[in-house]
């Protein structure tokens, strides 16, 4: 007697070791519907794939989570907007690049404002050239004018040649004016530029003085 409970206790303890240490490896779907309402299931579900599911194992974490499907026009704006996202994140990258040159190219303001005055000499020069290119066509269209008013003064028809002279040189000075008004605009653009990146290079130059802040 003493034998045979021995044998059925032994019977239980090795079943329920058995039980206790058998795998259990199942993976069930959970999602939720268009109102928001929780599911769970064994199986995948066309309503679960439209809207996105999570698997989870048999202690309810989460293994892994699959996306809704998208039509056409939602996966377009889905892609769209991870390329603006991408656009973003790559002009960032590239500023704060140039952040990191313009800090290491110039380690103080001195020579950060010597560079920007450069720049502006260089346009004055731009300028003074323009000017002066300008001066001698509207003194050349003056010559050829002056030509011209003698003819009729003189009572002649002013010749073709002369008067195709005149409409070109006119064409040649009214180019140069607009060159002048467009370099002077771009001068006083730089200007304005130079001020705002001025003031961010002091405060990179702080921030790098003062990382802790």
């Amino acid at each position: 007697m003493r034998k045979l409970c021995f044998v059925l206790v032994t019977t239980v303890l090795v079943g329920s070791l058995s039980a206790q240490t058998r795998p259990t490896s199942s993976v069930r779907y959970k999602w939720h519907d268009e109102a928001g309402l929780l599911h769970y299931s064994d199986s995948l579900s066309a309503e679960a794939m439209k809207q996105g599911y999570d698997l989870v194992n048999d202690r309810g974490l989460v293994i892994q989570h699959v996306s809704r499907q998208l039509n056409p026009q939602q996966r377009a704006a889905a892609d769209k907007l991870a390329a603006e996202q991408a656009a973003t994140r790559r002009a960032e990258q590239e500023r704060a690049d140039a952040d990191a040159q313009m800090l290491s190219a110039y380690p103080d303001e001195k020579s950060y404002r010597t560079s920007q005055q450069q720049v502006l000499q260089g346009a004055d020069r731009q300028i003074q050239t323009t000017r002066l290119n300008l001066r001698s066509q509207e003194q050349a269209l003056a010559n050829l004018l002056s030509r011209a008013a003698e003819d009729e003064r003189s009572k002649n028809s002013v010749p073709k040649f002369l008067t195709d002279g005149i409409a070109r040189q006119r064409d040649v000075v009214t180019g140069q004016r607009n060159l002048l008004k467009h370099q002077q605009t771009e001068r006083a653009q730089t200007v304005l530029d130079q001020a705002r990146e001025l003031s961010r290079y002091r405060r990179l130059k702080a921030a790098q003085s003062n990382p802790q802040e």
